[in-house]
């Protein structure tokens, strides 16, 4: 059984409450336990923290022992270098998702830290960018 982990960045806690708009109705811990019901041949975790060491701390937790990891890290996207690091030094492959579609959005979110090292990029689709992320462990 593959071990996935989902990381979530700054203000996701929120999801749910925050601007429903760009974000939807939908809490993050009601769509991930959808998501395990749905999913049940990946062993699934998940963590969130608004502080950018406990995301690098993370990452190097998991980063030799999962076999994915799905990354929104959220406005640190644009700002970290050293979550860009983190994702460097491991050898755990990292899907970075966006529930928006950044460059639709301002122009500050055009720029990522994340997307070199990732595998793989997959924005706009709303929690669904989730989804995708996880199937491409498949």
């Amino acid at each position: 059984m593959k071990k996935i982990i989902i990381i979530n960045g700054p203000n996701l806690n929120l999801l749910g409450k925050r601007e429903p708009g760009i974000y939807g109705a939908q809490s993050f811990e009601d769509f991930f336990t959808a998501l395990n019901d749905r999913y049940d041949s990946f062993e699934l975790s998940y963590f969130q923290s608004n502080i950018e060491g406990e995301l690098i701390d993370k990452i190097q937790e998991v980063g030799f022992s999962f076999d994915g990891i799905i990354l929104n890290a959220a406005a640190y996207t644009h700002t970290s270098v050293g979550i860009g690091d983190a994702i460097k030094a491991i050898e755990t492959p990292v899907i970075e998702v966006h529930i928006s579609n950044t460059f639709a959005r301002e122009e500050f979110r055009h720029q990522s830290y994340i997307s070199p090292n990732a595998k793989g990029v997959i924005l706009g689709f709303g929690l669904q960018s989730y989804e995708l992320a996880l199937q491409s462990f498949l």
